[in-house]
């Protein structure tokens, strides 16, 4: 089985990746939070610090666009590859209401035959660059009786890997992933096949490995950021003791500060952080509380020195 630590806006940048790459190795692939065509240059400030490829020592990192248009893919795509990029990864699962309203992420998905079209256009794109194309994708809008139709058009492209989230865009980060629908792709695809949501234990991911079989590479997001040793529990590593933790959190501290301008904005990265991670403190909400509420770099560092003594 390999691993694929799943792309989250804001979240898993470069500091993050260089952080868990060095505390827990044993990834397979990273994956970019997605990049979005520009009109006039290929990237911001932010996007290009993030793909650079100085800054993703280590391990493999596959950049991931967001866009509806064959056009602004490929010449993003070209940008990419003059950086050494092999695999350029489509985002179709992105529910967020800004981004589906203008056709894109999840919301492509309701353009069937504008998808085949685009498909169609970028993978003969991609020949001429000699890149591969995956796809990650959710199995429809509204309704699973969607999916058989998506899958039939991804079948009929040489994507590299088809990555799929087994939810509705209506069903955001809720309710149950629709397994039926997982199961309709194994049997209906020749296509590689990655099974991304909700795999948070690895009790969950062995159940995924005894019911499909088939499946030879998973996405695990959420999981990771709650329990971020839990690919190297996977490979029989034990769990990470509180030492590890807190070398992980300091990394990851000490990447911001390096990297982020103003004690508040770095601030809001650790609280962010804190949110999945704190899982790991289940009697510490007092302290937790502390964190949420930490207005000055001091006094969440105190806070945090605190915890992890206390542990």
């Amino acid at each position: 089985m390999k691993y694929y630590f799943a792309p989250l806006e804001g979240i898993t940048g470069y500091i993050y990746r260089n952080a868990h790459a060095s505390c827990f190795p044993g990834m397979d692939r990273y994956y970019s939070p997605f990049l979005v065509p520009h009109q006039n240059r290929d990237f911001d400030t932010r996007e290009k610090n993030d793909i650079l490829p100085e800054h993703n020592q280590g391990y493999t990192l596959i950049p991931q666009i967001l866009t509806n248009r064959s056009e602004d893919f490929l010449r993003l795509s070209a940008a990419l590859a003059r950086y050494g990029y092999r695999e350029i990864n489509l985002n179709l699962g992105c529910p967020s209401g800004t981004v589906v309203t203008r056709g894109k992420g999840s919301g492509f998905l309701t353009n069937p035959d504008a998808l085949d079209r685009f498909l169609s256009e970028v993978c003969s794109g991609f020949e001429h660059l000699h890149l591969k194309l995956s796809v990650k994708t959710r199995i429809g809008w509204e309704s699973a009786e969607e999916w058989p139709r998506l899958l039939e058009i991804f079948n009929a492209y040489p994507l590299s890997e088809l990555i799929i989230h087994p939810r509705l865009r209506a069903d955001f980060y809720k309710n149950i992933p629709h397994m039926e629908t997982y199961e309709y792709a194994c049997s209906h695809t020749p296509l590689p096949l990655c099974f991304n949501g909700d795999l948070k234990t690895p009790e969950n991911i062995r159940d995924l490995e005894q019911w499909f079989p088939q499946t030879k590479a998973v996405m695990i997001g959420r999981g990771l950021l709650e329990t971020p040793d839990l690919v190297c529990r996977m490979r029989g590593a034990a769990p990470a003791g509180m030492a590890q933790l807190e070398n992980f959190h300091g990394q990851l501290l000490d990447g911001y500060c390096a990297s982020i301008s103003g004690e508040r904005n770095v601030l809001f990265k650790m609280k962010e952080f804190w949110a999945y991670f704190g899982k790991n403190f289940p009697r510490k909400e007092k302290e937790l509380k502390k964190i949420r509420k930490a207005q000055k770099l001091t006094v969440y560092r105190e806070i945090t020195a605190s915890l992890f003594a206390d542990v």
